[in-house]
């Protein structure tokens, strides 16, 4: 009952990725071989540069944390400093 009235009536999406099917099918292979092979390097590229970003803030906490340190220090030592 339910079932016949769900599969005679498509949603608007699946239409859509019907068209964009067809669509694939008229493209040849070297085109799809190009667009696969430009996807994949965009993958692996995006790796490096996600592991530089990580390192690089990782970097900058470290030099946070020790500028805090010295600027806690340098202005403690100066306090202490008896001028006689």
């Amino acid at each position: 009952m339910g079932k016949k009235d769900a599969s005679t009536t498509r949603l608007p999406v699946d239409q859509y990725r019907k068209q964009i099917g067809k669509q694939d099918y008229k493209k040849t292979k070297s085109v799809l071989k190009a667009t696969r092979l430009k996807a994949e390097a965009k993958k692996t590229s995006s790796g490096f540069k996600d592991a530089f970003l990580v390192i690089a803030a990782i970097l900058f906490f470290v030099l946070c944390v020790y500028a805090f340190f010295y600027l806690n220090l340098s202005t403690e030592i100066n306090l202490d400093v008896d001028v006689d």
